[in-house]
């Protein structure tokens, strides 16, 4: 599979020609040191995995520093707490020289604690996520958006395990204090099942027989490492007694296939939960085109206790919302935009100068179909969720 552009890619160079320091984070193979090396073909590269690198950096950092040819690249930085300190030493004496280090790390909040403590000012942090339909038309609910699953779809069945196994040995192990692998194992394909559902930590805690704070504190691994996707409600005083907690996907929809065990494109269309990982691909494809437009992540769900749910609500420029409801059907009805409608009348009358919300249903593209009407009730499209990704969710 040759190199795909990535969305992201005037984003670090833009920050490149205005900070000295680019923080790149995001989940481990989303392809962060492939962008910066196609970027930066000339700067040094150090991989903080490497025992031999680690091991020359702690016995000697001003000398391994003296070493590297600028503009260099630090990769898995967050395995060597302290070190962007010595980074921050070299920028301060050249404060004028921009893009002149690059560091890395999948361990977002390991990272950021670190950076933001010794870099503040000095570096532009931007996050990169698997790829996007945007980037490349082999993103599939199946097999989801992982470079190297999508080079060799033949193999993501091994490529998942070998990547769950490294992921809890260096991730989990590193992130906290996680002794039992197998149970974190377990609730991996546990919250997997739940894929889409509204959080409920004690449900989650039954079936491993672990407490409430215990599966707390392993879920903020997962949001720590990129691995899942919080969803919080959306809140706004429309006089309805809203759910208050928020819903959780696994944030790559080929891992939750292969947690999930389906393997094939015939195994996902008689599964149950085909509707659960579309919302799921629908809801990352929503979070990638808003971080790779160096925007901020804004998504939310609308459910009430009488039953009104809407699947995403998401925030616009100019104040303005758009509503999505994700369907696993190639066939739409006008009858399936009733619930939108109505949260959309609601929000009218209580903020009119906002204007009416767009409003799409999104669902699954009829074999050998074409494009599709879009026109399925008054103020709502119809469009398949490739077209969605591509079309609709340009700049907003």
């Amino acid at each position: 599979m040759r190199y795909v552009h990535r969305e992201l890619e005037q984003q670090v160079i833009s920050a490149a020609r205005s900070f000295p320091a680019v923080v790149l984070t995001g989940p481990r193979r989303a392809g962060k040191t492939t962008l910066l090396r196609r970027l930066f073909p000339k700067a040094s590269y150090s991989l903080f995995e490497d025992p031999d690198v680690i091991g020359r950096f702690r016995s000697d950092p001003q000398g391994f520093l003296d070493g590297l040819r600028l503009p260099a690249v630090l990769d898995e930085i967050q395995n060597v707490p302290g070190s962007s300190d010595f980074v921050r030493a070299r920028i301060d004496r050249s404060k004028r020289r921009m893009g002149q280090w690059f560091l890395t790390g999948s361990q977002e909040a390991a990272l950021m604690s670190d950076v933001s403590e010794s870099m503040a000012g000095r570096a532009a942090v931007l996050q990169l996520w698997p790829l996007s339909t945007r980037e490349t038309s082999r993103v599939s609910l199946l097999r989801g958006g992982y470079p190297e699953v999508l080079a060799r779809p033949r193999a993501a069945s091994l490529w998942f395990a070998s990547y769950l196994q490294t992921y809890l040995e260096r991730d989990v192990r590193a992130v906290s204090a996680v002794h039992d692998l197998a149970t974190f194992r377990r609730f991996l394909s546990v919250l997997a099942s739940r894929h889409g559902q509204v959080l409920n930590k004690s449900d989650l805690a039954a079936p491993l027989g672990m407490s409430v704070p215990g599966i707390s504190r392993w879920l903020d691994v997962l949001e720590i490492t990129l691995q899942i996707l919080i969803i919080p409600p959306f809140f706004e005083n429309l006089g309805r007694r809203l759910i208050k907690s928020p819903k959780v996907y696994i944030a790559d929809s080929g891992l939750a296939c292969h947690l999930l065990g389906i393997e094939t494109a015939a195994e996902l269309r008689r599964s149950p939960f085909r509707g659960a990982l579309l919302e799921g691909l629908v809801a990352a494809e929503i979070i990638k085109s808003q971080v790779n437009a160096g925007r901020r992540r804004e998504l939310y769900f609308f459910r009430d206790q009488q039953g009104l749910e809407v699947d995403f609500v998401v925030p616009t420029r100019g104040g303005r919302l758009r509503l999505v409801e994700v369907k696993a059907s190639s066939t739409v009805f006008p009858d399936m935009a009733r619930p939108m409608r109505r949260l959309a009348e609601a929000l009218i009358e209580r903020a009119p100068r906002r204007g009416r919300p767009e409003m799409y249903i999104v669902h699954e593209r009829a074999v050998g179909g074409g494009t599709t009407s879009r026109a399925i009730a008054p103020g709502v499209s119809a469009v398949s969720w490739r077209e969605f990704a591509t079309e609709d969710l340009g700049p907003a």
